[in-house]
């Protein structure tokens, strides 16, 4: 004996804009589900000889109640694992099915389903027979899933998964349904764990959800990938900032901190703003021969990098802190006067005449005067120093090059000489103070008391 029932097919305004594919969407991803819930093998999408589309699963057959419940309790407690709710999206494809003239037959263990339902027996699982269907219309259909799609996968996390973008434009999926197309993403997203909010978002219409809906999630896959390919391809995009050709994701801030920090993690990097790279360029091109990678960020990252950790724990290099670590593992190589040339010879040979000029001839502190091929970073910005004062081992130190002229060498050693005699550093008052005595003590030794000149120092006391 049959039995009839009938259900409302429940036909709203809110889905006259749906398509055939649409609805073929609804399909698949109901299988999807099933297949997914239940462990059974992949759906089968096939065109018969007749020229009628299936979609057929392997699970456990539809029930009439399916299509009268508002939302499957089963598929709301495993959201990370479905597409659909099973029922509404099905009777939503019912109804476009039956607007746009595509005959519809569903076979199941429990019954066929058309307009009208019949009992059968010895079908265990579900048949949807499509009849007058394009096949571009299924072609479509199934280029809205992930599962179809062929997509790179770049890394998983447990918010979802990135993936390598096409060409034209990025895609976002929810549990593998392309929900939303994005031109200016550096990547497609598989949102796995979709808030409250996105899911209210896919409740009925699921094609063009608002970017709003799940600005949030994609944020926190991107802050929960630790690939150094991922990485990297985010670096990438934001040295493109002062173009602005860089993508809409990399652009929160929070993102590109985050990159850096993974970077980071990953080798030898130093990040600077263009400002940086321009001021210091010949100490940039030291770290590139050290076997650093330059990155280029914007100001505001710069400073959310300072004194900031990577995820491993260790401190993000920036350009002060390249600096430091330089300076630090600094080594001179210091010159034997026996080795200078006889011009560099001559002029070093004068530095006691130099020291007299100042009055009372080598300060107290001064211990040695020493000459190096190489010298640390000066105290502001990114150049070598010309010559440095070390306190603790009471001597100054003097690059080689500025023995190329008795002016350079002169100015060089009273500089030092005034942090030897104030003990503080450069642009202090005190320091300040002390230059300022030495110069005028060395001018007034100069010309002599009388306006008696001696030019063959006279320009040794020029400051530097």
């Amino acid at each position: 004996m049959t039995s009839r029932r009938e259900f409302d097919l429940n036909i709203e305004r809110v889905l006259e804009n749906w398509t055939v594919a649409h609805a073929i969407r609804e399909v698949i991803a109901n299988a999807l589900d099933e297949a997914a819930l239940t462990g059974s093998a992949d759906p089968e999408i096939a065109k018969d000889a007749g020229g009628r589309w299936h979609v057929r699963d392997f699970g456990r057959g539809l029930r009439y109640e399916h299509l009268t419940q508002n939302e499957n309790r089963e598929k709301l407690a495993n959201p990370e694992k479905v597409v659909g709710k099973f029922g509404v999206g099905l009777k939503d494809a019912l109804a476009t099915f039956d607007r746009r003239g595509v005959g519809v037959r569903i076979r199941s263990r429990f019954g066929d389903i058309t307009t009208e339902k019949q009992a059968k027996h010895g079908f265990t699982d579900i048949d949807v027979e499509l009849t007058g269907v394009a096949d571009e219309d299924v072609r479509a259909a199934k280029a809205l899933f992930r599962h179809y799609a062929g997509d790179e996968v770049l890394e998983e996390t447990p918010y979802g998964v990135v993936l390598a973008r096409p060409r034209w434009a990025a895609r976002i999926y929810v549990n593998g349904l392309r929900v939303a197309e994005e031109r200016n993403y550096l990547f497609s997203y598989d949102i796995t764990s979709p808030t409250k909010a996105l899911r209210a978002a896919l409740n009925r219409e699921r094609s063009n959800v608002g970017r709003t809906a799940y600005t949030d999630r994609v944020k926190a896959i991107v802050l929960a990938a630790t690939s150094e390919g991922v990485a990297s391809a985010l670096a990438e995009d934001l040295s493109k900032f002062e173009t602005g050709r860089w993508h809409d994701e990399v652009q929160l801030v929070d993102v590109g901190v985050h990159a850096c920090q993974v970077l980071n993690a990953s080798g030898r990097v130093i990040f600077l703003t263009p400002q940086e790279l321009n001021a210091a360029r010949d100490f940039v091109d030291r770290a590139r021969n050290d076997g650093y990678r330059v990155v280029v960020v914007p100001q505001n990252i710069r400073r959310k990098l300072a004194g900031a950790l990577d995820i491993t724990g260790a401190p993000i290099i920036d350009l002060d802190r390249f600096k430091s670590q330089w300076n630090e593992s600094f080594q001179f190589s210091f010159v034997d006067p026996a080795d200078l040339s006889p011009e560099e010879r001559a002029i070093f040979d004068r530095t006691d005449e130099i020291l007299a000029l100042r009055g009372g001839g080598r300060p107290s502190r001064l211990r040695e005067i020493l000459v190096s091929t190489t010298m640390r970073l000066g105290a502001s910005g990114y150049a070598e120093a010309a010559g440095v004062w070390e306190p603790k081992e009471g001597r100054i130190v003097i690059k080689r090059d500025q023995l190329a002229s008795l002016e350079a060498y002169a100015g060089t050693l009273l500089h030092e000489v005034a942090h030897a005699v104030s003990g503080t550093p450069d642009v202090s008052a005190g320091f300040e103070d002390a230059l300022t005595s030495e110069v005028g003590t060395v001018a007034t030794t100069a010309v002599g008391r009388e306006g008696q000149p001696k030019p063959e120092l006279e320009s040794a006391a020029k400051p530097r």
